[in-house]
């Protein structure tokens, strides 16, 4: 009897030695593994900004710039690009790409200058906007722009009449309307060509580039009455965005907007018309900076026509590459002295 006990004892040892050395085993393989894996998401790491495998057309938005507006600006941070160019009466105007996102409000929205279809069409995006300037209306005609149009098209929009601004500063729409609005109207859905450019998730380095300069504050006047700024934020890598010396937050979350990168050049504008509108020329090619990181690089820009796109190259012909984040391109006009410091 006592060697049948322990018999059965030795054995009941035996069986949880065995899980104690199988445990021990299969957490020594888990330990090993998971730097490993850790290690393999650093070297792939994935662009989050764009989704790099979507098909799906972005939504080009005119945004409304002048004073009594910018309280209400909503939505900007989660365009992947913004353009800024002057307008009449010494005022910008934006122009905020859209895709692949959920925004239950952007604008305010204003209406379309014909420039601004330009980077419409080379994003392939719908242009979405509240009226136009006669320019502007025989160019979407021209191109076959697919445009959503909140004089034709009001309830793909609404009007915050809680807001005290005249009425045309207060259009907004939301991504969920806009979705609606491209389907009921009959537009393509998938996107033509890549995107305009590519991102690098694993921060870039410039520190082999003898042209950089530092770049912890960058002025960029468009006119005797608007003038943009951007302050270098160490911490968060990003610069945070003023407009005339007071910080440009969004009306929602209250929050400074902020870019990782912004491409700046000037190009040549002039008035064509008694009420002040503007001919950019922006067609051909020219010198500017690529700003991330604290430093700007020295690029060329180059557009060959208007439905074309921009590319951008570094000073030894390569492609200019993004770091992964949102993107300003200022635009400004050759009569206004940048400033980068």
């Amino acid at each position: 009897m006592k060697k049948r006990m322990k018999g059965k004892a030795f054995g009941i040892v035996t069986f949880v030695l065995f899980f104690i050395v199988l445990a021990i085993c299969l957490g020594l393989k888990y330990f090993k593994l998971e730097p490993l894996q850790e290690k393999e998401q650093m070297e792939k790491p994935k662009v989050k900004i764009v989704l790099e495998d979507s098909t799906s057309r972005p939504y080009a938005v005119m945004i409304n710039n002048i004073a009594v507006a910018r309280p209400y600006h909503s939505g900007l941070q989660d365009a992947y690009f913004v353009y800024e160019m002057i307008v009449e009466g010494g005022i910008t105007r934006f122009l905020a790409l859209f895709q692949d996102t959920a925004i239950e409000r952007i604008g305010p929205i204003r209406s379309a200058r014909p420039y601004y279809l330009d980077y419409a069409m080379e994003h392939d995006a719908y242009f979405v906007h509240w009226g136009f300037s006669e320019q502007a209306k025989k160019d979407i005609t021209y191109y076959g722009i697919q445009n959503i149009n909140g004089l034709y098209q009001s309830n793909y929009f609404w009007k915050d009449h809680s807001l005290s601004v005249a009425t045309e500063h207060r259009a907004f729409t939301s991504m969920e309307k806009l979705k609606n609005g491209a389907m009921k109207l009959g537009y393509r859905e998938k996107r033509k060509g890549d995107y305009i450019m590519s991102y690098s998730a694993i921060p870039l380095d410039f520190s082999s580039n003898g042209t950089i300069k530092t770049a912890n504050e960058v002025v960029i006047p468009y006119s005797n009455s608007t003038k943009t700024m951007y302050r270098y934020d160490e911490n968060k890598k990003v610069y945070v965005r003023f407009v005339n010396d007071v910080a440009h937050t969004d009306y929602v979350t209250k929050e400074q907007y902020f870019a990782k990168n912004i491409l700046v050049y000037q190009v040549s504008n002039r008035s064509i018309d008694s009420y002040g509108r503007q001919a950019l020329d922006l067609i051909g090619r020219g010198e500017g900076y690529y700003i991330t990181d604290g430093i700007a690089v020295p690029i060329i820009w180059e557009k060959s026509s208007r439905n074309q796109k921009t590319k951008y190259y570094y000073a030894d012909g390569s492609e200019v590459v993004l770091n992964d984040g949102n993107t300003w391109i200022q635009i400004a006009p050759f009569n206004q002295k940048i400033s980068i410091s």
